[in-house]
């Protein structure tokens, strides 16, 4: 997965773990909700990214 990313792909997740990690030594409940709403934002990405691949028969 990660040869997937590329190098910047790998930077973004980088950088969203330090943001997480900084709000979380604010305010962790907080960095918790964030947490899952990027992860529930990532999660409807990739469904709607593979619906698509689907309908032009490329995946």
């Amino acid at each position: 997965m990660l040869k997937n990313l590329g190098a910047l792909g790998i930077a973004g997740i980088v950088i969203l773990l330090a943001g997480i990690g900084l709000i979380a030594y604010a305010n962790w409940i907080v960095a918790v909700g964030m947490a899952l709403v990027l992860a529930g934002l990532g999660l409807i990405v990739k469904s709607l990214v593979s619906g698509l691949l689907q309908n032009f028969g490329m995946f």
